[in-house]
């Protein structure tokens, strides 16, 4: 058996598995989650073992360091994926919740109803700890998950599975719930099951992403860039701009939701530019500046290519607009329509920022970091999708369901409504 027919054959086994795990009930399901846990916990020097082995081999093979730094899964990984399975089985179960509920005649009932998606393909690169959130959301939202990560991370993916889906069958999971792909060859294969699987969803660089939705029919969620910009507007408060954009820029500068560039308003650009300067040279970041920006600290001049460009690293491109509407503009064009951020104490600027500005999460006043499904309380993510069909942002267990109508009758045929015996009177319930 070749490896495509191998994967074609997986995919199948989960199509087929796909339905035993929605019927399962939270109380399985959950109980497989506070599974994975413990085992998470009580193998956490095996976990560390294999990602040492990986951090080995990417140092020696010469890997980007925003890479190596996606690879790390140590305790502090180890402790945010199992405060987030926690949080995860806190939540109330996704599944078949009633959104609609309508009379159309007499006992004739139309329901809509949530149900999973199927089968989902996840493809990711470099970071552990992904493959955690997808697995356990997948599990908690009854879908039968597919996952192929990155090769560098390949003995702590295989761990992390092993482990996950020891406690998943232990619970009485079956054995469709979960498949970890491992061999380069896999991600064709898997892009050709387009019967099995249902919804792919892409974790990785640009270029990643757009040849998985260049390389098949399978609907594709997800962005491709991670181009995030604050913009600090003329009644901002330079004491509370100067935290958010270090935190923005700093705090995990590989992370898709890591600001690019900031856009600073005239008004402010005298006294906010070398305050940020000083600060930004103490965190160790890179700033890059149009003219007039440069007018006011030293820096690189920024190119045309900065604007749209997503750094992964310590770099923060500046310029300089003459008021909230030229910002927006700057963002709608160069932006990914991911997650933007304006400063100000003006509400009513705010306001029309959060109106005008076309992203997935738009904010005030606050780090473009907080654009991640744990922190919006969805217990993980998938991923962060920038399109505006099915999931939008952070995706968490509500983007990982779908739904269907249910009609009940009692006989009723539709050539008596055609012919005028019988009418229609919708009364939702």
């Amino acid at each position: 058996m070749t490896e495509a027919d191998m994967m074609r054959s997986l995919a199948a086994r989960a199509k087929k598995d796909s339905p035993r795990l929605a019927s399962q009930s939270i109380e399985i399901r959950n109980t497989a989650l506070a599974k994975v846990a413990e085992l998470l916990a009580d193998r956490r020097s095996l976990i560390f073992e294999a990602n040492e082995k990986d951090l080995l081999s990417a140092e020696k093979t010469g890997l980007p360091l925003p890479v190596i730094k996606r690879l790390h899964f140590d305790e502090h990984k180890l402790a945010d994926v199992l405060d987030g399975i926690k949080s995860l089985i806190g939540l109330p179960d996704p599944l078949f919740r009633t959104l609609l509920k309508r009379e159309l005649d007499s006992d004739l009932l139309l329901e809509q109803i949530t149900c999973p998606i199927g089968v989902i393909g996840v493809i990711f690169e470099s970071r552990p700890d992904a493959l955690v959130q997808i697995a356990t959301l997948c599990m908690k939202s009854g879908n039968c998950a597919i996952l192929k990560g990155g090769s560098e991370a390949a003995n702590t993916n295989k761990l992390l599975f092993d482990l996950i889906y020891e406690a998943g069958l232990s619970a009485g999971l079956p054995a469709g719930f979960l498949t970890l792909a491992e061999t380069r060859s896999d991600i064709d294969a898997l892009l050709q099951c387009d019967k099995d699987i249902d919804l792919l969803i892409p974790r990785g660089s640009n270029s990643f992403v757009r040849y998985i939705m260049d390389h098949s029919k399978i609907p594709v969620l997800g962005h491709a860039d991670g181009i995030c910009h604050i913009y600090c507007d003329a009644s901002c408060d330079i004491e509370k701009a100067i935290p958010i954009i270090l935190d923005s820029k700093a705090q995990y500068v590989a992370a898709c939701n890591a600001v690019e560039t900031l856009l600073v308003h005239e008004a402010v650009a005298a006294k906010l530019l070398p305050a940020l300067s000083c600060a930004a040279a103490a965190s160790g970041i890179k700033l890059l500046g149009d003219s007039t920006a440069s007018s006011y600290i030293a820096c690189e001049p920024a190119q045309d290519v900065d604007w749209r460009t997503e750094y992964l690293d310590l770099i923060l491109s500046i310029k300089i607009v003459g008021d909230l509407n030229e910002a927006v503009d700057h963002i709608n064009r160069f932006g990914s329509h991911h997650t933007d951020s304006i400063v100000t104490e003006d509400v009513n600027a705010a306001d029309l920022f959060m109106l005008l500005v076309d992203s997935a999460g738009v904010y005030h006043n606050c780090s473009t970091r907080f654009a991640d499904g744990f922190r919006y309380g969805f217990g993980a993510e998938v991923g962060i999708s920038t399109g505006k069909i099915h999931a939008r942002g952070p995706v968490g267990l509500d983007g990982l369901v779908t739904y269907k109508y249910k009609l009940h009758g009692t006989g009723q045929i539709v050539g008596s409504y055609a012919n005028g015996e019988r009418s229609f009177h919708f009364k939702d319930l």
